[in-house]
């Protein structure tokens, strides 16, 4: 598909600040005072502006409150009422930490889980197309939630934890790429499935359906050379997690620890654009691009 850069913010920025909101949820000594105020702030422009990225995507983003309405069938809708919750929530607990110092722990679990979720509904989002093979399926949540996890854990100063989780994410990664290769083929979708007439004999494209450029070649239709792909999961692994990691077992200096969340951040934004070009939409098939 074609990977639109709002869409690739989104979901990048937005799993990194709700990854971040878990930790200082669930973190039995949440910061208080002014630092307590600057690890809030990350998260919740993290989260915010990555989900604020989303609304440029769409035709119409003046529309972008009727999704509420959609919950019972839309997973996106459900994003929505799961993002508002957890940011009301941990607003709350943030306030009362900074102003306050007060610690009201089952309201941080809370956000914690609600923080969780919605990585898990941005998720299926794209887990429950049955039209993009490689998404569809249930690791695609699974790989969200280790990258959430992972990156906020780097975010909040957790090293021991941040260096587990970075190498439990990278393998989650590379094991998704690997069983995501042969998701399409292992569909049963081709050529003879698409236009239906597989019941004839060998069905091969004689030409393209039109001659021109529409909306499904443009959004829907996206093709990366195999070498181009294998080169960039190669820097997507080597910045999301070897570079943190080698980085993280050094000597803690404040200098290192910000080039480790650098270089983690700009690895999920390679792999998170692959996660959109490399997915194969089967409305290509009618075009010969599969």
């Amino acid at each position: 598909m074609h990977p639109a850069p709002s869409i690739i913010a989104f979901t990048t920025f937005s799993g990194l600040g709700l990854g971040l909101l878990f930790w200082l949820g669930v973190d039995p000594t949440p910061p208080t005072g002014w630092i307590g105020f600057a690890f809030f702030a990350i998260a919740f422009a993290l989260a915010v502006g990555g989900l604020a990225a989303s609304t440029f995507h769409l035709g119409r983003p003046e529309r972008a409150a009727k999704a509420f309405t959609q919950w019972r069938t839309s997973w996106l809708s459900r994003e929505a009422w799961a993002a508002t919750a957890t940011l009301l929530v941990m607003g709350l607990h943030g306030f009362l930490l900074v102003f306050f110092g007060k610690a009201i722990l089952p309201l941080g679990w809370l956000g914690a889980i609600l923080a969780l979720t919605t990585v898990y509904t941005t998720s299926m989002i794209y887990a429950q197309l049955r039209t993009v093979p490689r998404w569809h399926h249930w690791s695609t949540s699974l790989l969200f939630l280790a990258l959430a996890l992972a990156g906020g854990a780097l975010l909040s100063g957790r090293i021991t934890v941040a260096l587990i989780l970075i190498l439990a994410a990278g393998g989650v990664q590379s094991w998704w790429w690997r069983t995501g290769d042969t998701r399409l083929a292992a569909s049963g979708s081709d050529m003879a499935s698409a236009t239906g007439l597989g019941n004839i004999g060998k069905v091969t494209a004689f030409e393209p359906p039109h001659t021109g450029s529409n909306y499904l070649l443009r959004e829907m239709v996206h093709v990366v050379g195999r070498k181009h792909a294998a080169k960039l999961r190669l820097a997507a692994l080597g910045l999301m997690m070897v570079v943190p990691i080698v980085l993280l077992l050094l000597p803690f200096g404040h200098f290192l620890a910000l080039l480790a969340v650098v270089s983690h951040v700009a690895g999920v934004l390679v792999a998170r654009w692959l996660f959109f070009a490399e997915a194969e939409h089967v409305v290509g098939l009618y075009y010969g691009k599969r």
